[in-house]
């Protein structure tokens, strides 16, 4: 099994200058490369694969001798990352999705990341640094022992200025939680992040919201700043220290509860929401983006896969608010948002609305896979 780790380094001026200088190449030969693919289509050539990039590339490099001042795997990773944005440009064609041609990389994108392959041992794990292709020992903040064998090492800048390595290895045996043999349907909302059917009601932090006022008063900052000063550079960071902050805040909380159900649980029970669609709602839009659904379905569904749990996703479609669960009856009234509690007019129970749509979402989940 494959499982990444994620370490902030902190590296010197040299290894500083290195590592900027190779994401400049990197975005250079893609680049470089996106537009002779663009040229060959114009003149009606097929579409050339990574193999015959990579000998472009040799040739590249006899002619600008600054690229082989940088990590050489770096480069070709960034040949894959080209060769990957075709194939997905292709096949959301065929699917007849937005296509999202491949689009070139900007220096002014505050996101810069490179990727480097472990050949014969050139990414290393020490006690309080990393080796790393070119750049040799960088100081590291390891926060947990490394398992397996490492494949990879992707070296990133976050637009707060931190610096991050993510090791991918393969070979990683995870222990697995033990079988509880309980089952769940889960009804995710805003008022609440998480409803069980059990009845467990797990709150909606709204990170966002809590910092509102603080990253309004950074932005109305940054916007009175002149373009291309380091008065703006620094309340550029301002503003993105407080977007990290956010995430990271948002990432802590769901991976501590999606842990927390997948120990508990042996079937867990979601409904498939239309995200996307939703969004459209531009009154509900923020709090959706903030209660981060998606991301909260994703995480649920690759620790199921993991710890061999059952992951079930119910229609988008199946009216799980406006079922009793007692009797079966559609209440049609149940649409309205604000009313979060009603009584059945069939058989008179009184139900509140997210705990009967988890329950009747852990009802439909467990016919599915009967």
């Amino acid at each position: 099994m494959e499982k990444s780790y994620k370490f902030r380094i902190y590296p010197n001026n040299e290894q500083t200058h290195l590592i900027k200088k190779t994401f400049g190449c990197c975005r250079y030969v893609f680049n470089h490369f996106l537009a002779h693919s663009i040229e060959l289509y114009h003149d009606n050539v097929r579409t050339i694969g990574y193999s015959t990039l990579c000998r472009k590339l040799t040739i590249l490099k006899l002619a600008n001798d600054w690229l082989c001042e940088v990590d050489s795997t770096a480069l070709q990773s960034s040949l894959k990352d080209l060769e990957y944005a075709y194939c997905n440009f292709f096949r959301r064609v065929k699917l007849g999705d937005n296509p999202g041609f491949p689009r070139f990389k900007s220096v002014r994108c505050q996101i810069k990341s490179y990727k480097s392959k472990n050949n014969f041992n050139t990414i290393e794990v020490r006690e309080h640094h990393i080796k790393l292709p070119k750049l040799g020992l960088v100081r590291t903040a390891i926060s947990k022992k490394v398992h397996g064998r490492i494949l990879n090492a992707t070296v990133s800048l976050t637009p707060s200025g931190k610096y991050f390595l993510s090791l991918c290895c393969t070979d990683v045996s995870i222990p697995l939680y033990p079988k509880t043999g309980v089952t769940v349907g889960l009804d995710m909302g805003i008022k609440n992040l998480l409803v069980t059917s059990d009845g467990v009601i797990y709150p909606n932090h709204r990170y966002v919201k809590q910092s509102e006022r603080k990253l309004a008063k950074a932005q109305r900052q940054l916007s009175r700043k002149s373009k291309g000063s380091n008065n703006r550079k620094k309340a550029r960071q301002k503003v993105a220290k407080i977007h990290e902050k956010i995430a990271n805040q948002r990432s802590d909380a769901l991976h501590k509860l999606t842990t927390q159900i997948v120990k508990e649980y042996d079937i867990i029970c979601v409904e498939d929401l239309a995200i996307k669609n939703m969004l459209k709602t531009h009154r509900l839009a923020k709090s959706i983006s903030d209660a981060s659904w998606g991301k909260l379905n994703r995480q649920l569904e690759y620790k199921s896969r993991w710890h061999n749990k059952s992951y079930v996703k119910v229609g988008r479609f199946y009216p799980s608010s406006q079922l009793c669960i007692s009797c079966g009856y559609q209440n049609s009234a149940v649409m309205d948002l604000s009313l979060r509690e009603w009584a059945c007019p069939a058989c008179g129970v009184i139900h509140d609305r997210d705990i009967n749509a988890a329950k009747t979402i852990l009802k439909e989940g467990l016919r599915l896979i009967a």
